[in-house]
């Protein structure tokens, strides 16, 4: 197998999805902005006997995707997990402009402006993206407005991918999942009980058994 981009990789899902590609033999180069969990991470898949590397990346620049990009081997990328993301919660009068923006430039601008160009430095055409979207992108839900918006976006954006892409060797396959228990909610009264969630690696295990048959992946909180 050749190598699997992940966004966000240093902890949670992104990390789970990590140590699982390399299971399966994908080398792992995972994106993000703090080093010390992206160190870690690859650690850990370098102990396990797997390939893994990092480089510091924010996905909310255009400048630094276009820098990060020309310095990869980008004819050995099968497979590009979106999987960071922000989300500020509480009701849309309290919210600010500031998170408006940094909502949107992480969980849709990023992801878009990634994809694209990736396709462009793919030649080989055999790719596949993963969006992790979040039952956010299915159904509306109180205080999550502009986590919401953002998520409705991100999954607009894969499905057009995937009727544009559809005689191709494209794929884009967009992931739904609940709420996971997981560092997101550390600093968030959003959510009382995080540990009623999956965990992050029984959902890592969901998306990387299915993603290989399917476009649309849905996994609701368990409990």
């Amino acid at each position: 197998m050749g190598t699997a981009v992940i966004t966000g990789g240093g902890t949670g899902l992104g990390k789970e999805l990590a140590k699982q590609l390399s299971a399966k033999g994908y080398d792992i180069l995972l994106v993000g902005r703090r080093e010390q969990p992206l160190k870690e991470t690859v650690q850990s898949i370098l102990a396990s006997g797997g390939q893994a590397s990092y480089v510091i990346m924010d996905v909310r620049s255009l400048t630094e995707i276009e820098q990060t990009l020309s310095a990869w081997d980008s004819q050995d990328i099968e497979l590009l997990v979106h999987n960071a993301g922000v989300g500020y919660f509480g009701p849309l009068e309290s919210s600010s402009d500031e998170e408006m923006v940094a909502t949107f430039e992480t969980n849709v601008f990023g992801p878009i402006r990634l994809t694209k160009a990736m396709i462009e430095a793919v030649t080989h055409r055999s790719f596949t993206v993963i969006n992790v979207i979040s039952t956010a992108g299915l159904r509306g839900k109180k205080n999550e407005s502009l986590y919401a918006a953002s998520k409705f976006a991100l999954r607009g954006f894969g499905e057009s991918l995937q009727k544009e892409y559809e005689e191709s060797q494209i794929r884009i396959v967009n992931a739904f999942m609940g709420g996971m228990n997981t560092p997101f909610w550390d600093n968030s009264d959003h959510v009382e009980d995080a540990s009623r969630f999956r965990s992050p690696a029984e959902v890592a295990e969901m998306i990387v058994s299915q993603y290989t048959e399917t476009e649309e992946i849905i996994i609701e909180s368990k409990k």
